[in-house]
């Protein structure tokens, strides 16, 4: 079949009065530019069409962001050129072939034989797999997990290189979607015009942004405890948000910072949108986020961060009419409602607008017709509609493809497109795009890829396995900090690569943390200097180690101070000793007190400031 053509997407056959026909139905990539909705309940084949529309993208070198919130387009990466039962079994669902009331290695023979003839049955084969494979890198990252690749979420706030007098108004925007995801993080669900934490924090990205900082999240909570900004509005900021309530906003972020769980949100690849879009071989890459982990507050705060470094990206492009990538997204429910305001409601509203310009599409799925904003929707194209569940989904879909169709200036016959819409079977969706003529009817092709349906973390692990992100080198690999607690001290490591001279080492930050104010924080004098941590080394590791740099680090620990006294009634004999003990912390997080050291010339050597 003549399917294999440049800029041309092989969705499917065109069907009529409950036959498929001989016509194929392909779209043109360019449509996409104009962004796509796909509605179909649960089994309407929703999930088949929209891997397949990827499929094509990926064959066409389109490189592609795909948020998967359920695990579904996880399946993407389920490609089996030789199509043999041994490379379907480890991906079965057993719980289908208990079903069936097979064992294992038989159901896995027979999905291998039922993708081999649905393949065959839409002029594909094993070879258009094996191209689809070498075309396009597939990778599968997991925010907030190492059981895919790792994403680096919050280890830069990076400030937009944009021209404030021209899109201040797009920053803020910006600024006011990531505030509201970090608040919903720690439980603050803020109004940005009456939350007192809203108002702050936008305040502080702001006075950084402008002056092209960028920010972490260390950084911003000591920045919150003394703002740079000294008035809010008409009032000091003590005024507006004392100080003893501000540190409690501080504590609430430094306690996420310092959650065990919440570090696999600092490490992996950073969210560089073109490192997503193409591997390093040059290769355009489908970047899978899978998020079906994560809490709403997580997925919320994730697609928002997400969205917004897109249309920052997205600005830096030059124009063009070509489709140059594509933003996909499966299941929105929740995050472009009709009537709330979610933080991510404002960035997917920008994309809609904006992005046919320079060459992003974006295509948006849901089951649930009645929570999309449709008005959201009318810079929409293309409409794909499966199976619907209830009349009144019917109803709102209609509501949907007559603005769209008004907005595009085409008539659109609502009768027609109820007649269709209603005798719609599994496979079967409606296209209606407004760059043709007509609405028509079409049944989709086999996927190349495997639909087993969800894959689980651990699925994903093993499908990521042996596979690391793409981080860039660090600097700091010759400098780990010191062993034992709240000493000042040079540490030395066997040389694995140049001393960082411009930040800290790996693992510690350039500022102290943020305490309570009760807790009264302190720096000791060096402790230990390069020659001591070089024979410590030398002993540990049984070998010579070569010091190529030094720096000074400091590290936690809690000082306790007493004095022992004894007197001995029979003799009378008596005496007092003072002591000062140092405790590290374990990686447990426990004070070792047993092994604490001893520390002498008290607290005139000690220091306010590091």
């Amino acid at each position: 079949m003549d399917f294999e053509r440049l800029g041309a997407f092989y969705l499917g056959k065109e069907h009529a009065d409950g036959e498929t026909q001989d016509r194929l139905v392909m779209y043109d990539a360019r449509d996409l530019t104009t962004h796509a909705v796909c509605i179909g309940m649960t089994g309407s084949g929703k999930t088949g069409l929209c891997v397949d529309l990827l499929e094509e993208a990926a064959l066409d070198r389109v490189p592609a962001l795909i948020i998967d919130p359920k695990g579904d387009i996880t399946n993407l990466l389920l490609t089996f050129p030789e199509l043999r039962p041994e490379d379907f079994r480890p991906w079965i669902n057993p719980d289908d072939a208990r079903r069936k009331g097979m064992e294992p290695d038989d159901f896995a023979a027979a999905q291998a034989e039922l993708w081999r003839d649905g393949l065959a049955g839409w002029g594909q084969d094993g070879e258009r797999i094996a191209n689809l494979r070498d075309t396009t890198d597939f990778a599968v990252y997991t925010p907030g997990s190492d059981a895919g690749l790792p994403v680096s979420m919050l280890s830069s706030l990076t400030a937009p290189a944009v021209d404030w007098e021209e899109d201040a108004e797009y920053v803020r925007e910006q600024i006011g979607g990531m505030v509201s995801g970090l608040l919903g993080l720690i439980g603050v669900e803020a109004d940005p015009v009456q939350s007192r934490e809203h108002i702050l924090l936008a305040n502080l990205f702001e006075h950084f942004w402008r002056q092209g900082k960028n920010l972490d999240l260390e950084s911003l909570i000591l920045a919150i405890q003394d703002p740079p900004v000294r008035r809010l509005g008409v009032f000091d900021v003590d005024t507006f948000f004392p100080q003893k309530e501000r540190t409690g906003l501080a504590m609430k972020l430094n306690n996420l910072v310092a959650s065990p769980g919440f570090q696999s949100w600092l490490e992996g690849q950073p969210l560089d949108i073109p490192s997503f879009l193409h591997a390093t071989d040059g290769r355009p890459r489908h970047s899978v986020f899978y998020i079906a982990h994560l809490s709403d507050a997580e997925r919320m705060f994730f697609v928002t961060m997400l969205l917004n470094q897109v249309v920052t990206w997205m600005r830096a492009q030059p124009g063009t009419t070509s489709l140059r990538a594509l933003l996909y997204m499966d299941e929105i429910f929740g995050f472009l409602p009709p009537v709330a305001e979610p933080p991510s409601k404002r960035p997917f509203l920008t994309l809609f607008k904006q992005a046919r310009a320079y060459g992003l599409g974006v295509v948006l799925t849901t089951q649930n017709p009645v929570d999309l904003d449709y008005k959201a929707l009318t810079n929409a194209g293309t409409w794909f509609i499966g199976r619907l569940q209830t009349e009144r989904d019917k109803m709102r879909v209609l509501e949907g493809l007559q603005a769209a169709s008004t907005d595009a200036g085409q008539a659109l016959s609502r009768a027609e497109i109820d007649r269709l819409i209603s005798g719609l079977d599994k496979r079967v969706f409606l296209l209606h795009n407004v760059h043709e003529d007509a609405p028509l009817t079409f049944k989709t092709r086999w996927a190349m890829s495997y639909l087993r349906g969800p894959l689980t973390r651990v699925q994903v692990g093993d499908l990521m396995e042996g596979r690391e992100a793409d981080v860039p080198p660090t600097t700091a690999g010759s400098v780990a900090g010191a062993t034992g607690g709240g000493m000042a001290a040079a540490a030395a490591t066997p040389a694995a690569g140049p001393l960082a001279t411009d930040g800290p080492p790996q693992g510690f930050s350039s500022r102290p943390p943020v305490l309570e104010s009760r807790v009264e924080q302190t720096f000791l004098p060096l402790l230990k200097g390069p020659t001591t941590a070089a024979v410590e080394l030398e002993q540990r590791h049984g070998g010579a180690v070569r010091i190529e740099g030094q720096k000074l680090v400091y590290a936690p620990g809690v000082v306790g101070s007493g004095r022992v006294h004894y007197f001995h009634r029979k003799s009378g004999a008596e005496a007092s000793e003072a002591f000062t003990l140092l405790a590290g912390v374990d990686a447990q997080g426990l004070l070792r007190w047993d092994e604490a050291a001893a520390l002498t010339g008290g607290p005139a050597g000690w220091s306010a400031a590091p």
